[in-house]
C-alpha cells in the first residue's frame, strides 16, 4: 500500500486518470453475447458549444448511470457525438467573415460550406475535451457528428422514404419566419414571452356611405398589406354592409367586407382587419374568401416597394410613422395600454414575422398517434411522470413540421428540379439523374433544391444513425436504447420526434425510459446566460474545485425534474466531501503499513459490535444506492453514499478503530479493525464511483487492491445475511449517549478534551449488555473519567437526559446552573407532550381506531409507551432539581 499525500488536489489526479482510462479503452463497448447490455446515447451538443453548468448536470447524470451500469455487469455503450447546430454555426462563420468585410454570397455556396468545415475542424471538439475534464466514460472510439458520413446517408434515406411513403410534401404556407436568422423556423422553434404594448384603434370609412368602422390592431403597421375586413354573418350591426368595399386609411385602396364565423361578435368591435400575408389566421380566411396576398416585407423585416413612403423602413420605424400619420389624418380612433404574447427565434430571440413562403414539411398526423401510444402503454416511460400530460397535448394538437430552413450550412434536401421544374426526390445524383432519364427520355440537367433541412431532422435519427453504420450488427445488439437524459425543454424539439422516427423507421422505440431533468438557474432563480453575466467559468470551476466536488455537488442537489438553483457556495459540500474522503482515507492507509488483506484468515479475526454495526450499515446503503440509482432518484442515491461514508464510518467506525490500531496489547482486535476499514473503505469507494470517479479510483489503487481499476470492478450489492437489526439498535443507543454526553458539554461550556464522570440508570438488560461489551469505546470516545451503569444511585445537582429507557447523568457539581437545567428539562417535557398528545389523540379516536390495521395501532401504543416512559423520568429528575 502506498500512503496518500497530505493535500488533496484533484488536478494533479483527474488529468492522470482519464488519460490512463482512455487509453486502456475501459469506456469501450464490447460484442460480448454473455453480458446484458445498456445504451445511452448522448445528447448531441452543439458543434459551436462550450461546457456550461447545463451540460455538467446533463452529463454527470448520464455518466454516474453509466459507470453503475458498466459496474453492475452489463455491457455498456455511452454514445458521444455532436450536432452541427445549422443557424448557429452558419451564424458563428458568417461573424467571422464579417470581420474582414465579406459575406456568404461573396463566397458563394460551395467555398463557405468549405468554411464552415475549416471552423468545424478548429474548433468544434473544444466541448468533447471539455466532457473529458468531467470525467465523462464516453466511447469515443464511436464518436459521430450529425453531418458524417454515415448520419448524412441516414438523413438522406429517411426523407426519401417519408416523401415516398406520402409523409413528406412541398407547398406555401405562413410560416414562422426569422429576418435575423433569414430562415424558417418550425411551431416549437419560436418561443413566446409576454410584451408590454399597444391596442391602436384605426377609423375604416366604408366607401359610399357615412359609416366608419373601428378596427383594432396591435400592428398598425402591417395595415398597409390588409386585402379585407371580416364581419361575423350573424352580427345584425353589419349584415348589410357584407359584400361592400372599405377605404384603406393612408393608402386609399379599396378592401372587400367579407363574413366569416371566426369573427367574434363579442370581441372589440365585431370587425377584424385581414391581413393575408402576415398572419396565419387571416391566411386561412383569406383562401375561404380568395383574398388578396400582399406581402408588404422584405425577407429581413423591412418595408418594401408596395408600402411607398415606408419603403426601407424597418417594421419597428414604420410602425411609429405610421401611427403619427393615422394620427394626423384622423384615422386614429384611441390608444390602449395592451400586453400581448410575442414570438422570438429560440436562437436569437428576434420577433419573428408570419410569412408565406414555399417549405416542406412532414406530415405529423400519422407519426404522432404511434409515439402518443408507446407512451399510453408504458413501452417509453417519462420522469417525472408530469411531463406525460404535456407530451401529450402536445402530439394531440400537433401541427405539421416545416422542415426546410433557408441556410446553407446543413444537410441539403435531397430534391431535383429538371427543366420545366418536374421534381425527383433521390437519395444520390445519380439516382435523381436515372429517375430524370426514365421521365424525360433524355439526360437533362438537374438543379438541386438549395434549402436545408432542420437541424432537428438529423438529430431525431440519433439513436439509430449513430449505431448503422459502419456496422448494423451495432444497430442490432444496442437499438433500442435504454435511457435518454435531457432537459425538459427539448421534449418537443427533441424527444417527441425521436420516439417517432424510431417507431417510422425501426418499428420499435427508441429508448425505453426518458429522464427529463430540470434548467440549471442562478440564485435568483433566472436562467442562466452570458448576457446575465450569472453564468460561471466551468472549466475555472473544475479547476478550483475538482470534477467529483462539481459532479456530486450537482447530483446531491438536484431533485428529478426540479431547477437547480446553483451558487459556487453548494460546490464547498463536495469540496468538503472529497477532503473528508481523502483525509480519512489517508489516516487508514497509514494505519495499514502492516497488514497485508491476502495473508487475512477470516477464522481468526473476531468482529465487535461495532465492527458488526458498519457492515450492516454498508450493505443498507448499497441497497439503497442501487434502489434510487435504479428509479432515477439519483439525489437520493447520492445522499444514500454520503451518509454512509461521511457519517457512519469516517464520523463513527473510523473515530472508533483508532482505540483498537493504538492498542498494541490485543493483537485480535487490531487485525479485526484493520480488516474491516480495509473491506468497507475498499467497497465505499466502489459505492462512490460512479458519483465520483477520480478520487475513487486514486484510493482504491493506493489500498492496493486486485484489478486494473475501479471502473470496471463490481458495483456493491446488498448480502441480507450481513444485515444485524441487533446490531444496528445498540450501536444506535451508544450513539444517542454519545450525543447526549456532547450536547451536556456543550451546554454548559466544558471544553471537549476534558474528561467528566457519567452514569446510565437502567434495567433494560440489552442497553446494559451494550455498556458492558462496549465500556471501553464509550469511555474513550465521550472523554469518560468514569462510567457507571445499572441499578445505581441517582445523584444530584447533574445534566441529565433521557436515551432509550436509560436515565443519562453528568455530575456538574460547581458547574451546573440549577435554575437552567430546570428549563431544559422543562422545554423537553413540553416537546414530549405536545408527541405524546397527537399519539393519544389518535388512539382515542375511534374512527382510526376501528379502520387502522393491527399493526399500526400495536406501532401507535408502543410509541405511545415510549413517550410516557421519558415524561415520567422527566418528571422525576424535575422534582429532585425542585
Amino acid at each position: 500500500m502506498t500512503e496518500l499525500d497530505k493535500i488533496y488536489s484533484p488536478t494533479e489526479i483527474e488529468g492522470k486518470w482519464y488519460k490512463t482510462w482512455e487509453e486502456n479503452k475501459y469506456f469501450r463497448a464490447t460484442m460480448d453475447d454473455e453480458k446484458p447490455n445498456y445504451t445511452i446515447v448522448m445528447p448531441p451538443p452543439n458543434v459551436t458549444g462550450v461546457l456550461h453548468m447545463g451540460h455538467v448536470l446533463n452529463n454527470s447524470i448520464q455518466d454516474t448511470l453509466i459507470r453503475w451500469k458498466r459496474m453492475s455487469g452489463y455491457n455498456t455503450l455511452w454514445m458521444p457525438g455532436t450536432d452541427h447546430a445549422g443557424i448557429a454555426t452558419q451564424n458563428r462563420v458568417e461573424r467571422k467573415l464579417a470581420e474582414d468585410n465579406l459575406t456568404r454570397d461573396d463566397l458563394g455556396r460551395d467555398k463557405f460550406i468549405e468554411k464552415v468545415w475549416d471552423w468545424k475542424n478548429e474548433y468544434g471538439g473544444i466541448i468533447t475535451n471539455q466532457l473529458r475534464r468531467l470525467g465523462a466514460s464516453l466511447d469515443w472510439e464511436k464518436e459521430r457528428f450529425t453531418m458524417d458520413e454515415g448520419c448524412s446517408e441516414s438523413v438522406k434515406d429517411i426523407f426519401v422514404k417519408l416523401y415516398n411513403d406520402g409523409l413528406i410534401y412541398q407547398g406555401e404556407y405562413m410560416v414562422n419566419w426569422c429576418p435575423q436568422c433569414g430562415t424558417a423556423l418550425a411551431d416549437d422553434e419560436v418561443e413566446h414571452s409576454e410584451h408590454k404594448g399597444h391596442m391602436w384603434h384605426i377609423k375604416y370609412p366604408v366607401k359610399d356611405s357615412d359609416i366608419e368602422f373601428v378596427v383594432a390592431t396591435t400592428r398598425p403597421e402591417t395595415m398597409i398589406g390588409d386585402t379585407g375586413v371580416a364581419v361575423n354573418p350573424n352580427d345584425e350591426r353589419y349584415k348589410d354592409l357584407i359584400g361592400k368595399m372599405v377605404i384603406l386609411p393612408l393608402t386609399g385602396r379599396e378592401v372587400p367586407i367579407i363574413a366569416d364565423d371566426y369573427v367574434d361578435m363579442e370581441f372589440g368591435t365585431g370587425v377584424v382587419k385581414m391581413t393575408p400575408a402576415h398572419d396565419p389566421n387571416d391566411f386561412e380566411i383569406g383562401k375561404r374568401h380568395n383574398l388578396e396576398i400582399m406581402n408588404i416585407f422584405t425577407p429581413d423585416a423591412k418595408m418594401n416597394a408596395l408600402t411607398g413612403k415606408y419603403e426601407g423602413m424597418d417594421r419597428f420605424q414604420a410602425r411609429k410613422a405610421v401611427v403619427e400619420d393615422l394620427e394626423k389624418e384622423g384615422y386614429l380612433a384611441k390608444i390602449e395600454d395592451h400586453n400581448n404574447k410575442v414570438g422570438g427565434c429560440y436562437r436569437c430571440n428576434t420577433t419573428v414575422e408570419s410569412r408565406i413562403s414555399n417549405q416542406w414539411f412532414v406530415k405529423m398526423e400519422s407519426l404522432a398517434k404511434d409515439a402518443l401510444e408507446v407512451v399510453y402503454n408504458g413501452d417509453v416511460k417519462i420522469m417525472p411522470k408530469r411531463w406525460e400530460k404535456v407530451y401529450y397535448n402536445w402530439l394531440e394538437n400537433i401541427r405539421d413540421w416545416c422542415i426546410s430552413r433557408q441556410i446553407w450550412w446543413g444537410h441539403r434536401i435531397p430534391a431535383y428540379y429538371g427543366p420545366d421544374n418536374h421534381l425527383f426526390v433521390a437519395t444520390s445524383d445519380e439516382d435523381a439523374a436515372a429517375q430524370a432519364l426514365a421521365h424525360y427520355g433524355k439526360e437533362v440537367e438537374l438543379v438541386q433544391e438549395t434549402d436545408v433541412l432542420d437541424t432537428w431532422f438529423s438529430s431525431a435519427l440519433w439513436p439509430f444513425s449513430t449505431l448503422g453504420l459502419p456496422e448494423e450488427k451495432e444497430l442490432e445488439r444496442f437499438y433500442p436504447t435504454n435511457t435518454l437524459v435531457t432537459g425538459a425543454d427539448i421534449l418537443f424539439f427533441w424527444v417527441a420526434r425521436m420516439v417517432m422516427m424510431g417507431m417510422y423507421e425501426m418499428k420499435e422505440i427508441p429508448f425505453e425510459h426518458v429522464f427529463l431533468h430540470g434548467i440549471v438557474r442562478d440564485e435568483l432563480g433566472r436562467k442562466m446566460s452570458k448576457s446575465l453575466g450569472n453564468s460561471p467559468d466551468t472549466l475555472e470551476l473544475i479547476d478550483r474545485y475538482g470534477a467529483d466536488a462539481i459532479r456530486f455537488t450537482m447530483i446531491y442537489n438536484t431533485s428529478q425534474g426540479q431547477d437547480v438553483h446553483f451558487s459556487e457556495k453548494l460546490i464547498e459540500m463536495g469540496r468538503n466531501f472529497s477532503n473528508k474522503i481523502w483525509n480519512v482515507s489517508r489516516f487508514v492507509l497509514m494505519n495499514l503499513e502492516d497488514f497485508d488483506i491476502n495473508s487475512v484468515n477470516k477464522d481468526e479475526l473476531e468482529l465487535e459490535l461495532v465492527d458488526k454495526w458498519i457492515f450492516s450499515k454498508l450493505n443498507r446503503a448499497s441497497k439503497k444506492v442501487n434502489e434510487h440509482l435504479d428509479s432515477f432518484t439519483l439525489d437520493e442515491a447520492a445522499k444514500g453514499a454520503y451518509e454512509f461514508l461521511r457519517g457512519d464510518f469516517c464520523d463513527w467506525y473510523v473515530e472508533l478503530a483508532k482505540t483498537r490500531l493504538y492498542n498494541s496489547e490485543d493483537e485480535k482486535s487490531k487485525k479485526t479493525a484493520q480488516y474491516v476499514l480495509w473491506t468497507v473503505l475498499e467497497e465505499g469507494l466502489r459505492l462512490l464511483h460512479p458519483f465520483m470517479p477520480f478520487i475513487s479510483e486514486e484510493i482504491w489503487q493506493k489500498l492496493g487492491a486486485k484489478g486494473e481499476t475501479i471502473m470496471l470492478e463490481t458495483f456493491p450489492t446488498c448480502d441480507e445475511t450481513l444485515v444485524d437489526e441487533e446490531a444496528e439498535a445498540s450501536f444506535e443507543y451508544l450513539q444517542s449517549v454519545v450525543s447526549a454526553l456532547r450536547n451536556i458539554r456543550a451546554e454548559i461550556n466544558i471544553s471537549p478534551a476534558k474528561e467528566v464522570k457519567a452514569i446510565l440508570r437502567t434495567s433494560n438488560e440489552s442497553e446494559i449488555k451494550t455498556l458492558e461489551n462496549n465500556k471501553t469505546f464509550l469511555t474513550k470516545l465521550a472523554k469518560l473519567e468514569t462510567l457507571e451503569f445499572g441499578d445505581v444511585a441517582k445523584p444530584t445537582g447533574a445534566g441529565f437526559r433521557v436515551v432509550k429507557d436509560s436515565e443519562l447523568y453528568v455530575p456538574l457539581a460547581g458547574l451546573l446552573d440549577p435554575e437552567v437545567e430546570i428549563k431544559k428539562i422543562e422545554a423537553q417535557m413540553v416537546k414530549i407532550e405536545k408527541d405524546l398528545a397527537k399519539v393519544n389523540g389518535k388512539l382515542s379516536n375511534e374512527k382510526f381506531t376501528s379502520k387502522a390495521p393491527e399493526h399500526i395501532l400495536e406501532r401507535e401504543r408502543k410509541i405511545q409507551k415510549e413517550y410516557q416512559d421519558k415524561l415520567d423520568k422527566l418528571t422525576e429528575n424535575l422534582k429532585a432539581f425542585k
